[in-house]
């Protein structure tokens, strides 16, 4: 498990990130400022589908090749049911980028 000091950690980098992204999209001229706040947005909410996504696949094959190791007579069925996972986390990934993205 992650300790709570790295996630907050995290967490800060992130609220820097995004305020420094932020700026330049606040301070374009001409444009509708709040265009530019759901464009902002549309784009943090994509950022936010592939990092749970990533952490997602990451937790489900270490998970398996930790379940391969301790059983390798069961590694085959193991395997299939992480591709058949994996195909399914990246499917509602799809779905949610597009829904960020339209």
């Amino acid at each position: 498990m992650v300790p709570v000091n790295k996630i907050a950690q995290l967490l800060w980098v992130a609220c820097a990130v995004m305020l420094v992204a932020a700026t330049p999209v606040m301070a374009a001229e001409g444009g509708d400022p709040v265009g530019s706040a759901v464009d902002f947005s549309k784009y943090f909410g994509v950022g936010l589908t592939v990092v749970g996504a990533a952490y997602g696949i990451s937790k489900l094959a270490a998970s398996a090749y930790e379940g391969m190791s301790r059983q390798p007579e069961v590694a085959g069925n193991i395997q299939t049911a992480m591709i058949i996972a994996a195909a399914l986390i990246e499917g509602f990934t799809f779905f949610a980028l597009y829904i960020c993205m339209s």
